[in-house]
């Protein structure tokens, strides 16, 4: 993986003792009624998901991910070594693939140890290790290689719909249906874990965001795997910004309205498609774009998200946009008052005040 030249500055304990260990249904609670820290300029406001119309405005555009989660996760068997939990992060275009190994039977941690030409037993299938991805001759953290370039012997998608689950970690209370990590605006499959931002969503608050005057436009990007290790930057990642949603967000910057993206996911497809000149073209293809204090945000001017742990690239991408002041501010404020952390968690919206 490529290594950030910058560390997130906001500063907080590991939320171990905060996290979601299950779905919001499945802990008694609507969707819609996670929390919902609302961080607008200076000030703090703790609502519930449901209440997010009542604080955007007529001619903000709100950007979402229609990408859908697919099974990402299999148990297989590492030759000489024992049970393992592979995680497929995505297809290549030569028809190889990005594997993550994980200890067994939770992948609550990642294995550092394996090397090239190992093979990884899933089902029918081999997977042969060809080299560390994305850089074949080196670990860039210097401890091991977290994600593998894979020769497949057969048909890894078909395997994966068949005998595959979710991707998930020792965190949650127990495995949850692949409908639970989907949103309302899943449509189009392609990621390896949940585009989470959106997961609050429902009909009813699109209804009432598009009937108050905000736009609702859709991005895809296909997520790869968590990239939380300190220092570690994201992985390359599949996106498409469509012609109609280009034009949506330059015809609301240029008319005073914001743009608030629903994820750091929609935030990276979205900065991957501005030009030169800071207008959003229709783009697609693949990103490695990496968003941090150092190389910001041109595009957009609020985030809804939810919480990202100490040290991990997404709370770089966090401060670009919501700046580092606000940020440690929300982030002192969930700790203080106990918000939930990871996919199935509480969230926030934040809006930085405008120069």
């Amino acid at each position: 993986m490529p290594v950030l030249a910058h560390t997130p500055t906001t500063r907080f304990r590991e939320p171990d003792d905060m996290t979601a260990p299950a779905p919001a249904e499945a802990r008694g609670v609507a969707r819609d009624e996670v929390r919902l820290m609302v961080a607008d300029g200076h000030d703090i406001v703790h609502a519930h998901f449901r209440d997010l119309p009542d604080h955007l405005a007529p001619g903000d555009l709100v950007v979402i991910n229609n990408s859908a989660t697919v099974a990402g996760q299999i148990d297989g068997l590492r030759e000489g070594q024992g049970p393992v939990v592979v995680h497929a992060a995505t297809p290549l275009d030569d028809g190889t693939w990005v594997i993550e190994l994980r200890t067994a039977p939770d992948a609550s941690t990642p294995i550092l140890g394996a090397v090239a030409g190992e093979r990884i037993e899933v089902g029918r299938l081999v997977l042969t290790l060809l080299e560390p991805y994305p850089h074949p001759h080196s670990s860039p953290t210097g401890v091991g290689n977290r994600l593998w370039r894979v020769l497949v012997d057969g048909d890894l998608p078909d395997t994966m719909r068949r005998h595959g689950r979710p991707i998930a970690y020792g965190y949650l209370d127990q495995r949850y249906p692949l409908t639970d990590y989907q949103s309302v605006f899943s449509t189009v499959p392609g990621s390896a874990e949940m585009p989470s931002a959106g997961r609050p969503f429902t009909d009813s608050i699109i209804t009432r965001l598009v009937a108050g005057g905000v736009g609702v436009a859709p991005i895809t990007l296909h997520t790869g795997v968590s990239s939380q290790d300190a220092g570690e930057a994201p992985q390359a990642e599949r996106f498409a910004v469509p012609e109609t949603t280009a034009l949506l967000v330059n015809a609301t910057r240029a008319t005073g309205g914001r743009v608030i993206a629903v994820g750091t996911t929609v935030t990276r497809a979205l900065e991957s498609a501005v030009s030169p000149g800071g207008r959003l073209e229709a783009t697609r293809g693949w990103t490695e774009r990496v968003i941090s204090p150092e190389e910001p945000a041109r595009v957009v001017d609020g985030l809804i998200t939810g919480w990202h742990n100490p040290q991990a690239s997404h709370l770089l991408l966090v401060e670009s946009i919501a700046g580092a002041e606000l940020t440690q501010a929300a982030y002192d404020a969930a700790m203080a008052h106990g918000y939930l952390w990871h996919e199935f968690g509480d969230s926030a919206l934040l809006l930085p005040s405008r120069s």
